[in-house]
């Protein structure tokens, strides 16, 4: 069972010396802190968990007691403690602050939204966001969560379909964040339903996009040499992407590559979605380094390109240049930053390279390849011999010509 005591973290102490009173909260060997707004002059004004040698002191136990009551009662009315972390049975207990009477859609979504802003996951927060808006358009205001039935659910998807013009793959998403939100209640027990919302509802999976791109095309942006700025520094990120397994623009631009011979990283995406930390380990191709050498500011190892763009405009900006080179290079296909993950992907499927490597380098999930999964696991090794094999794949693509006939020839036949 979880346990509640009131705590100093000296280590954690304010500029000015002072040091916040914590409430502890110990569950499976972890402890997690809730932060209040006491706090002491020293650790000798704290002892044995109640504060002492202060005027104020008996005010400040009271109201401290009063606050660490309040959380054992909220932590009490878990049933099943069991079946979460130290973090999540912190995270009920201060959210639970809402009576559950009260707790509304827009309540639970506004909280949720300021913490994946601390978080720095804004482009989450904002889909939230907008989804909240029109949640709220559709309701005429706050709603209980009480309130949500499966009728109303199926009506607010028409909503968006008829009212807002919205297209089926937004739609889609735009569920997808109203049921997250739902859940989020449920997990929190600002709610029980009898019947889920979303019980008559199916939120169709999401379109894969097709952006991935010929080897022909592939190799007339990577052989590129543009001169203009902004073309170039759209075609070295482009291909760093690939070269780096895929990875994402907002990962590469966070990394320090000084005296890096190793790329180490967690993606944005899932660092605060998924159950531990899935590190993405793999050597930097010579290919890479190359392009590195080039932007890489001296002091912080971070790529510089010179602007002073936000991320969200840098990324449009890219965008649009990759644009601008493939419309120079007379490409048809069309062309974004994520067609050089698309495309890494594709090409080691081609080549045969199994999923569970694939898997690796893009830093996917593999909760859903099954019962093996667990038992085995990804090496290093494997991940560098896959991004060298694909590499070598767009260099030399007659070399697999004939491997990849007889693969598609062997697959037809099973089927």
């Amino acid at each position: 069972m979880a346990t509640l005591k009131l705590a100093l973290l000296p280590a954690k102490a304010n500029k000015d010396g002072k040091i916040k009173i914590r409430i502890a909260v110990s569950h499976k060997q972890e402890t997690c802190y809730i932060v209040t707004r006491f706090t002491v002059d020293s650790t000798a004004q704290f002892k044995n968990g109640q504060v002492v040698k202060r005027s104020d002191a008996s005010q400040i136990n009271m109201k401290l007691r009063h606050m660490l009551n309040d959380y054992q009662e909220r932590l009490d009315a878990i049933s099943n403690q069991r079946l979460y972390t130290c973090k999540q049975l912190k995270d009920i207990i201060v959210n639970s602050s809402v009576s559950k009477e009260d707790a509304t859609f827009q309540s639970v979504c506004k909280k949720y939204i300021s913490e994946l802003e601390e978080e720095s996951r804004s482009g989450y927060a904002k889909l939230l966001e907008r989804n909240n808006r029109y949640f709220t358009e559709y309701t005429n205001g706050n709603i209980l969560l009480h309130d949500i039935t499966p009728i109303l659910i199926e009506n607010y998807a028409r909503f968006l379909r008829v009212k807002k013009g919205i297209g089926d793959t937004t739609v889609g998403m735009m569920m997808s964040h109203t049921r997250t939100i739902i859940n989020r209640g449920v997990k929190q027990q600002l709610v029980r339903y009898e019947v889920h919302p979303f019980i008559n509802y199916t939120i169709s999976a999401s379109r894969v996009r097709e952006v991935d791109l010929s080897i022909e095309a592939f190799n007339k942006i990577r052989l590129a040499e543009p001169k203009e700025k902004k073309l170039r520094v759209a075609h070295d990120l482009f291909c760093l992407s690939f070269y780096l397994g895929g990875i994402n623009l907002i990962d590469l631009l966070q990394i320090n590559f000084k005296d890096a011979d190793m790329l180490e990283y967690v993606r944005t995406k899932s660092r605060n979605t998924t159950n531990g930390k899935k590190t993405i380990c793999f050597s930097i191709p010579n290919q890479a380094k190359e392009i590195i050498s080039t932007w890489m500011n001296r002091n912080t190892g971070r790529l510089d390109f010179g602007y002073k763009f936000s991320y969200q405009n840098f990324s449009r900006y890219v965008t649009r240049s990759l644009a601008t080179l493939a419309k120079h290079l007379e490409i048809n296909e069309k062309v974004i930053y994520y067609s050089a993950r698309k495309s890494f992907a594709q090409y080691a499927s081609e080549i045969g390279i199994p999923d569970g490597i694939i898997d690796y380098c893009l830093g996917h999930s593999d909760k859903s390849r099954g019962v093996i999964r667990y038992y085995t696991k990804i090496r290093q090794k494997q991940a560098d011999m896959a991004i060298s094999r694909v590499i070598d794949y767009v260099n030399n693509p007659s070399k697999y010509k004939e491997y990849i006939e007889l693969r598609k020839d062997i697959m037809l036949i099973h089927i």
